[in-house]
């Protein structure tokens, strides 16, 4: 039969139940342990300080009266202060190195006695198995066992695996969270989908900022406005969102808004204004294209994040807020921080979790479940149902799908383009004529050449010394091109299945050189695709 031994705390309190015989009348956890008729233990290693000796001398006795099978070791430990943390932890992790534990017996420890931060360390170190070890929750008699003064005992084994519902409900919990985060956000593209799991790792264990770069449209506000909502709603916030638009702030009306002002700060400084960055206080604040901010405003963001204060304009009193920073980005900030229009200490603080959101050039596999998704939204504002007929329906996606769609404006765009369909169409129902016009309207929005060679506008007569199938090739991707955001989406979707066999991509460089064989470039192509001359 293997040997039980217990570990654990003298209870200077609990085991104390005074010097006379009434004290086998009260419930002490040490005594009763081992008094359990179904929990025979052979060994009980009892910790205490020196200055419960006497006491630790008299529980030893007490037991040795009622379970002389059990041996009970005194273990006299030096504990200045059992609430200073570090000081039990180390005590406790130097105990359980110098143990000699042994396969040939079993081991529980004994959490009912000891300080709260005991309790705490014990758990610590069976879990991270410093303690080969159970824990051992012992309990006083309750209601008919009044009298009793054995109680009752319950044995914790901390192997989480062993509990499949507990895993279970942690797993449930955390595909809830990503599905909430991405709960209007229909997408089935597998780099975003991965990018919003990580997202939400990171908003549930970080106060941290969050750096949120992408096109315009490409959705950074909305997804911004969904981490406060998860957060909210498990109580990681109280405050309010304020969301700042900051290419609409210049000179000293940006720094009023953003951090207040007192009255008589400036001409037409009535009043006192607490300014957008205290309305956030406890809450999230979403400053969308940061980069626009002016250098001062710059300097004074970063104090306030660093800080949590800063002073409003007029005053010389500092103000508090502590929020939690969503910061968004169309512009390549290292770029602006090279050109002196960005401070590099302020982009050191905001991109620790910087995210990049795809343009709809690199998520097109995503317009059709966002058909869906904009017409029911169109449903619920406007109290109205509409739906495609399946032609209608077929003829939009192949041309929004096509490299033929420019979709400068990403999302939004897309949305404005459905509701244009699901507003002027009759009776509910968007049919083939409704979307040839809006086909039509977005091609002469985007300026399309339709039917123009663009090798041939572009190079001119030095065009036609190209083969037909070079000439051809090199449309297609003149259109690739003029359909996305960046030299980087461009090639991202040119080399989309070669570029998942390469280590590292290159796509902007492979697309670089190719253009460099026709004498092309990235700025000359965009210029041209946004109707400027050659």
């Amino acid at each position: 039969m293997r040997k039980l031994v217990v570990i654990g705390f003298l209870g200077t309190q609990l085991d104390y139940g005074g010097r006379g015989s009434s004290r086998w009348e009260k419930w002490r956890p040490t005594v009763a342990l081992c008094q359990q008729e179904d929990l025979l233990v052979h060994r009980l290693e009892l910790l205490h300080d020196a200055r419960s000796r006497g006491l630790a001398e008299r529980t030893r006795l007490d037991i040795a009266t009622v379970a002389p099978e059990t041996e009970v070791r005194r273990v006299e430990v030096e504990l200045r202060d059992p609430w200073d943390f570090e000081e039990v932890y180390t005590t406790l992790l130097d105990f359980a190195r110098a143990y000699p534990f042994v396969a040939e017996e079993d081991y529980l420890i004994h959490i009912t006695t000891g300080s709260h931060v005991a309790q705490i360390c014990w758990f610590l170190l069976a879990e991270a198995r410093y303690l080969p070890a159970r824990l051992l929750q012992t309990s006083p008699p309750r209601g008919a066992e009044v009298g009793n003064s054995i109680g009752s005992y319950t044995i914790i084994d901390l192997d989480l695996s062993r509990y499949d519902q507990i895993a279970q409900r942690f797993r449930r919990e955390r595909e809830d969270t990503v599905s909430f985060l991405k709960s209007g956000i229909a997408t089935r593209n597998p780099a975003f989908n991965a990018m919003i799991d990580r997202i939400e790792r990171v908003a549930g264990r970080s106060r941290a900022p969050l750096l949120l770069m992408g096109p315009t449209g490409a959705g950074k506000s909305f997804l911004a406005r969904r981490v406060y909502e998860w957060k909210r709603q498990r109580q990681r916030l109280g405050g309010r969102f304020v969301e700042v638009n900051c290419a609409t702030l210049r000179g000293d009306a940006a720094m009023s808004a953003l951090f207040g002002h007192v009255r008589g700060a400036f001409t037409g400084a009535q009043a006192e204004r607490a300014g957008l960055l205290r309305a956030a206080d406890g809450g999230l604040l979403f400053l969308d294209e940061i980069g626009e901010l002016g250098v001062d405003e710059q300097a004074m963001l970063l104090k306030a994040i660093e800080e949590k204060r800063f002073f409003p304009v007029g005053s010389d009193r500092e103000a508090s807020s502590d929020f939690q920073l969503i910061a968004g980005t169309n512009r390549e900030l290292r770029r602006d921080v090279k050109a002196g229009r960005f401070r590099e200490d302020l982009l050191a603080r905001i991109n620790l979790w910087t995210f990049e959101l795809p343009g709809l050039s690199e998520r097109r596999e995503d317009i059709e479940p966002n058909l869906d998704f904009e017409l029911e939204r169109y449903a619920r504002e406007n109290g109205r149902q509409v739906r495609f007929n399946v032609e209608a329906r077929r003829r939009y996606l192949d041309f929004a799908s096509s490299a033929a769609a420019r979709w400068h404006g990403n999302f939004r765009e897309l949305s404005a383009s459905l509701t244009r369909l699901a507003t002027l169409c009759e009776a509910g129902r968007i049919n083939e004529a409704d979307v040839d016009d809006e086909v039509a309207r977005l091609r002469q929005a985007w300026g399309d050449e339709t039917g123009v060679d663009a090798a041939g506008r572009l190079l001119g007569e030095a065009a036609d010394a190209l083969d037909l199938f070079d000439r051809a090739q090199l449309n297609l991707v003149i259109e690739v091109c003029r359909g996305a955001d960046s030299l980087s989406a461009a090639g991202r979707r040119l080399f989309a299945v070669s570029r998942l066999q390469k280590s590292q991509a290159n796509d902007a460089d492979r697309l670089r050189k190719y253009l460099a064989r026709f004498g092309l470039d990235w700025a000359r192509i965009a210029h041209a695709g946004q109707g400027g001359g050659e």
